[in-house]
């Protein structure tokens, strides 16, 4: 069996968010239900852990904070397209979709 190319070039997406953010709750739903349909490597930033002062400072007015990008074959990430606040299920998929068509 061999991977198809969607797999071997899953978008990248990571939410920048916090703790006690309603509207955090509300994104990761959101990815969430995506993820039930489609593959993308995920993950979650907490702005407030002490580690990810960086992201604190660039972000802390605006979580939740969507990035979505692609791999490039020589493993680099490329600039991410974002998603700040409220946004759909649709809008996620577009921009994995993109992300997905990048290579």
């Amino acid at each position: 069996m061999f991977p198809t190319p969607r797999l071997l070039h899953a978008a990248r997406v990571t939410l920048f968010t916090r703790a006690g953010c309603g509207l955090c709750d509300t994104a990761k739903n959101t990815v969430a239900q995506l993820q039930k349909r489609r593959r993308f490597d995920y993950s979650e930033v907490d702005i407030m852990v002490p580690g990810n002062k960086e992201w604190r400072d660039v972000y802390e007015f605006d979580v939740p904070v969507l990035h979505v990008q692609s791999a490039k074959k020589t493993g680099d990430l490329s600039d991410p397209k974002k998603l700040f606040h409220r946004f759909t299920e649709k809008e996620v998929e577009t921009l994995v979709d993109d992300a997905e068509k990048a290579h």
